[in-house]
């Protein structure tokens, strides 16, 4: 140790430390390897930053604009001067099976090679002609030269001017020579510069640059324009060995896999012919690595599958396209629209071509299934609300859920059931099973009777095949057994109701073995299905054929695609060669749903919806005829017929026109004729009440 001149101790740099600091406590690092701590903390923050990152991005992706500018620039030389783009185009032909155009590639070429030699052996022969060449044009110059000189010599009288034009030209070579010299020497500086320009400009222009080299804006490239070689990158990207090999081996042919890109509503559609050994499953089951590849959302991106073997059907929606909502249904913009049930179509919405998507209802059972709250019963409604238009059609409704969805029917539908419990399920089974009690009447009926149509409607059905509620004879309502009654009438309906005209709609959520039995959803000769969660459930909603063909309810988002269904139908409109039609339903709300439900009772003479069928053990035959006629003038007898049926099956299920005659007799408001068809009259009926006896207005359920 030493002394300063101040009188402090200095201790020495080299001198060991003193013992109790010899040694760092355990567990803390020693200052070196803190100082490495700290510095790899710091190398870590500067790399890390935004700004590193970016500028090493740079360097990276101007370093290799440059190198694939120099690989395009080679491969269109070779191109050039070689038949290599023949071979690729004609390997290109064969893959797509076109034979037509592969003999063309092979003759262009054929014929590209013989020129190629005639060039080559004119080469043999060029060096002499050009000597020859060389030395008459250079002894014709200097000849040329001296007859200058002559004339010049001749016109001045002086000799000497003979040598005057050669020694001119050499001079002027002389200079040329120098002015070479320095553009020379420039050019060796500036040419190599010049030529890495050239060539990142290339690479630049051709973004011949990593995708990750990018700037945040340039490398987010979804949303991107849909071309011949983006979807050829897309497929080659998808990992099946067999399609990237082929696609390979086309090189930058390997869009004549490809039909022309057309517009398709909000997107774009494109058939892919793919190589022989890749077959159209492959490239389905990777739905989401092509969508990704494309720049789409899984969701954004289609595949069908043609008619033309070996090809699927893309179909890749505009960047966000689909989460825009469609315009307003005809139903609501229209006031003066009129539906047909027999030669209509309902205007339900529009497929993902942006085309209007109508479906035909006639003679057609009908099945909407998907998960809770996706717009299942708006669906549903949707199409009821258009067939109401036709004052022929008679709806009966039941909705399960009874949260007034169906509210509006009330006026329009002859029985309108709303309510979750089991007592509702046993009124939409007994319902349902009038509609076969009126289907087997009209079976029956003389051949060529005409029959208005009669739709049943049961909304939320799994609460009906799921009910445990017994009936009297300890028979179930609910289940998938010969003893269900609810499940009996259904099969009932789906054998034998198109004939008649008697149809059943059904819509269900959430489809199991269990609350949709297999027997009763293969009878809907229409079936669509909003977003499921499972394949499993979307081959129950629509079937094998439909899901093998494309169909993938189960790709739906829930809670996002809401409206947004996959109906597998003969019904609609379906592209040649696909199982199923993917529709974006137009949405009408309950308010308006009201208003077209208005337009609709104002086409008809009046309906008493029945809301809770009456089961008791007493009726009151002639007032339920008047309520059945409600405000009508006057009613055809088969529909009060119908409508008794519908208000109490148990009393007036096996009523014939003697039984509403009988009853009448005497009553003075007996059937009578209108326009050559038997009718009973509302006043007459009220008149009948009024001055009917005391005592008479029960009468015992037979």
């Amino acid at each position: 140790m030493t002394t300063n001149g101040t009188g402090g101790n200095i201790v020495h740099l080299f001198k060991d430390p003193p013992p109790e600091q010899a040694a760092p406590a355990a567990g803390v690092p020693s200052r070196p390897e803190r100082l490495w701590v700290r510095s790899g903390r710091v190398v870590r923050t500067v790399v890390g930053h935004e700004r590193a990152m970016g500028a090493g991005r740079a360097v990276v992706r101007h370093g290799m604009y440059v190198i694939g500018g120099g690989r395009i620039v080679v491969r269109r030389v070779w191109d050039s001067r070689t038949a290599a783009r023949y071979e690729r185009m004609l390997r290109a032909a064969e893959a797509a099976g076109n034979h037509d155009a592969a003999v063309a590639w092979e003759e262009r070429g054929a014929r590209f090679r013989a020129a190629r030699h005639r060039r080559r052996m004119d080469l043999l022969t060029a060096p002499v002609q050009a000597a020859k060449s060389a030395a008459a044009g250079a002894g014709a110059t200097v000849g040329a030269l001296l007859l200058l000189g002559v004339v010049m010599a001749l016109a001045s009288e002086d000799f000497t001017e003979l040598g005057t034009p050669l020694m001119a030209a050499i001079e002027l070579v002389n200079g040329l020579l120098f002015v070479a010299s320095i553009v020379w020497g420039i050019g060796v500086l500036i040419g190599p510069w010049a030529a890495v320009a050239g060539l990142w400009a290339v690479g630049r222009r051709r973004q011949a640059a990593p995708n990750w080299t990018l700037p945040a804006r340039e490398r987010d490239d979804a949303g991107a324009p849909i071309t011949p070689s983006v979807v050829v990158t897309a497929l080659r990207d998808l990992g099946i060995p067999t399609l990237r090999k082929a696609i390979k081996e086309m090189g930058d042919a390997g869009a004549a896999m490809l039909s022309p890109i057309v517009l398709a509503g909000c997107g774009v559609e494109v058939d892919a012919t793919l190589p022989s050994g890749v077959s159209t499953i492959e490239v389905q089951n990777r739905r989401r690595k092509l969508a990704e590849n494309l720049g789409r959302h899984e969701h954004e991106v289609f595949i069908t599958i043609p008619t033309a073997a070996r090809t699927v059907r893309l179909w890749i929606a505009d960047s966000g396209a689909l989460d825009e909502p469609i315009g307003p249904s005809p139903l609501v913009t229209d006031p003066d629209l009129k539906a047909n049930y027999k030669t209509g179509r309902a205007p339900w919405g529009q497929d993902l071509r942006g085309d209007a998507a109508a479906l035909s209802l006639y003679q057609r059972h009908l099945l909407v299934t998907g998960l809770s709250n996706q717009g299942k019963t708006a669906a549903l409604r949707a199409l009821a609300l258009w067939l109401a238009l036709d004052p022929s059609v008679e709806f009966r409704i039941a909705d399960l859920k009874g949260v007034g969805d169906w509210g509006m029917f009330d006026g329009l539908a002859s029985v309108l059931i709303q309510g979750p419990t089991d007592d509702h399920v046993i009124e939409a089974t007994e319902m349902v099973e009038g509609g076969v009690a009126e289907m087997e009447r009209r079976l029956q009926a003389p051949p060529g009777t005409v029959h208005p149509p009669l739709i049943l409607v049961v909304d939320e059905a799994q609460m009906a095949f799921m009910c445990p509620a017994l009936d009297g004879e300890k028979r179930p309502y609910g289940g998938s057994k010969a003893t269900s009654r609810y499940f009996m009438a259904a099969r009932k309906i789906h054998n034998q109701g198109r004939a008649v005209n008697v149809m059943l709609w059904q819509g269900t959520q959430d489809p199991t073995d269990q609350n949709l039995p297999k027997l009763v959803r293969e009878g809907a000769h229409t079936r669509a299905s909003l977003a499921l969660g499972t394949e499993s459930q979307a081959r129950m909603a629509l079937g094998d054929k439909a899901v093998d063909g494309g169909a993938a309810p189960h790709l739906l988002r829930q809670g996002l695609d809401k409206g947004t269904l996959v109906v597998a139908s003969d019904g609609i409109e379906v592209p040649a060669g696909q199982a199923s039609l993917t529709v974006r339903t137009h949405y009408i709300s309950t308010d308006d749903a009201g208003e077209v439900a208005t337009r609709a009772k104002a086409m008809r003479d009046g309906v008493t919806t029945v809301h809770v069928l009456d089961t008791g053990q007493q009726h009151d035959p002639l007032a339920d005829i008047a309520a059945v006629i409600g405000t009508a003038p006057r009613l055809l007898t088969q529909d009060v017929l119908k409508r008794l049926a519908a208000r109490n099956a148990k009393a007036y299920g096996h009523w014939s026109f003697g039984d509403l005659t009988r009853v009448l007799e005497g009553t003075g408001a007996e059937p009578y004729k209108s326009d050559g068809r038997m009718v009973i009259g509302r006043d007459r009926i009220a008149h009948a009440l009024t001055n009917r006896p005391e005592g008479d207005a029960g009468t015992a359920a037979g």
